[in-house]
């Protein structure tokens, strides 16, 4: 959806194109040193010993051991993974939930480093960079130019916690080029997007991943929400493909009552480890419902299954993606590494929910596919359940094993299938680098803005469809658009509220309209 070549949003001065799809325990060790080596092993090792001596040409063993070790573990099951050392280090950054740099979320706008704005409190915050400006050197370092690249420039703006770093920003609304002089700090990536309390009275949780921090965040977030006097609790896991397992067990401690099951994991000698509740629950005697998608997968399920299983909430939706498998990082010792399977899990009424991947990765990873063709993203009674995979959950109801969690309200992708794709158009980076060009013609007006005059400038503003048609058709995009103008517009209001406000006033814009949480409307009136 994203592969188009205009600048690409670069969130926070790093890029983290990288599919978590984990579901994996925070341990990480080195390999075990005195391993036997059978004959075949030895033949690997021979092998590569003839290449460096022997071949004809100059050739970069290690590249060829990158991809063996890549081949190796395709033959074990999608979600055994190598993570190059290039890849670690973002991949740790990502999942610690922080790193060290200035703070800022980043186009690379017209060859040239526009902020789209600071993080919050950040250095380059409290230092006085705005929206809109641009940073045209970071010491000696240039940051415009055709050959700058995000690369580059996340290797500049990132360092070592407590090293100073000079700015020189250009702020294009009032014409003038200053320097700034500030220290490098930990900047966090939060997991949880947005915590609101909705016009219902629900409070609603959007989590993005689980990372190091996420409970912290979610307890913290919980907390605030408890204290608004909320009547239910929303937790969105929509296209949150995993991560840790001890922060998705310590949210539902909080959840669930004592001593009832969260999950149970059963490894390669099929040892059983059952995880149960510990501690009095934090919130456990209002609604709950917990939105999920087909991108929902692995410590997202582990939260959908259990709250189903457990009869303590009601599942929103579509089916879930399907992972039951454990992860555990393991160090290669030259800092790689590889998410190696060491484990299945159940939901606590005995449930498998991992979908088969004996057609192999190619076929396992487009099921989204499979299940669009099917209709199954459109008409409940498309899902292919296997009746021999039924279970009970604590009070008796049906559940069913097999492929992803099933809802217990399912809400289809979109009412019309050819908005679908205008949808997703509307979801991509390029309605969002669309926005920021549009703002930056005008930012001291739109400033003056609060979010309701924002909301009805635009809703009045008949250039704003205008302008937007004109840019995709600059970029040799065409969609047929006329029969959608409300709905796009819905979502270009909603990017001038992120860009221009804050994500909460980004989630609540959007989510007035959302399906799902009509659909927990329409279930709380009944």
């Amino acid at each position: 959806m994203k592969k188009y070549y205009w600048p690409l949003i670069v969130s926070i001065s790093l890029s983290l194109g990288i599919l978590l799809g984990g579901f994996f325990v925070s341990v990480s060790r080195q390999s075990t040193p005195g391993l036997f080596l059978n004959q075949n092993k030895l033949k690997l090792y021979r092998l590569l010993d003839l290449i460096e001596q022997e071949y004809v040409d100059q050739v970069n063993t290690d590249s060829i051991v990158d991809n063996t070790v890549t081949t190796i573990l395709e033959q074990l099951d999608p979600h055994s993974v190598y993570i190059g050392k290039d890849l670690m280090k973002e991949v740790t950054e990502s999942m610690q939930g922080s790193f060290v740099g200035v703070g800022v979320q980043y186009y690379l706008y017209k060859d040239s480093l526009a902020v789209i704005k600071p993080v919050k409190d950040g250095p380059s915050f409290r230092a006085g960079v705005k929206a809109g400006d641009r940073i045209l050197k970071a010491d000696d370092h240039k940051l415009f130019g055709k050959k700058i690249s995000s690369d580059s420039i996340s290797n500049v703006l990132r360092g070592e916690e407590g090293t100073e770093i000079n700015l020189l920003v250009y702020r294009k609304i009032n014409d003038k080029t200053f320097n700034i002089k500030l220290t490098r700090e930990p900047i966090a990536l939060k997991s949880i997007d947005a915590v609101l309390k909705l016009d219902n009275n629900l409070g609603y949780l959007k989590i993005n991943r689980f990372s190091n921090t996420t409970y912290d965040e979610f307890k913290s977030g919980l907390d605030d929400l408890i204290q608004q006097g909320i009547d239910g609790l929303i937790i969105d896991l929509r296209d949150n493909s995993g991560g840790y397992m001890d922060q998705a067990t310590k949210m539902l401690n909080d959840l669930l009552l004592p001593e009832q099951v969260i999950v149970k994991t059963i490894n390669r000698g099929g040892k059983e480890k059952i995880t149960k509740v510990k501690g009095s629950g934090l919130y456990v005697d209002q609604p709950i419902y917990v939105l999920v998608n087909e991108n929902s997968a692995s410590a997202s399920e582990i939260i959908a299954g259990a709250i189903q299983d457990n009869d303590r909430g009601t599942i929103v939706g579509r089916r879930t993606f399907g992972k039951g498998l454990v992860q555990r990082e393991l160090n290669l010792g030259d800092g790689s590494a590889i998410r190696l399977t060491t484990a299945r899990y159940y939901t606590p009424s005995g449930r498998s929910i991992q979908k088969s991947y004996k057609r192999g990765i190619d076929e396992y990873n487009n099921d989204f596919r499979t299940r669009y063709n099917n209709g199954e993203l459109y008409a409940a009674d498309s899902i292919k359940i296997a009746d021999s995979l039924q279970y009970k959950t604590l009070k008796g109801r049906i559940v069913y094993g097999g492929g992803g969690i099933v809802p217990d309200i399912f809400v289809p992708l979109g009412v019309k299938h050819s908005e679908d794709a205008i949808e997703m158009m509307m979801k991509s980076g390029m309605v969002s680098y669309f926005v920021f060009q549009e703002i930056d013609k005008e930012r001291e007006k739109f400033l003056k803005m609060n979010d309701s005059e924002l909301i009805n400038y635009l809703k009045s503003n008949k250039q704003l469809f205008a302008n937007f048609k004109a840019y995709l058709a600059n970029n040799k995009l065409l969609f047929n658009l006329e029969k959608h103008k409300k709905l796009v517009v819905h979502f270009l209001i909603a990017e001038y509220l992120y860009q221009l406000g804050s994500p909460e006033a980004y989630y609540k814009w959007l989510l007035s309209t959302d399906p799902m949480i009509n659909s927990i409307e329409l279930k709380e009136k009944q």
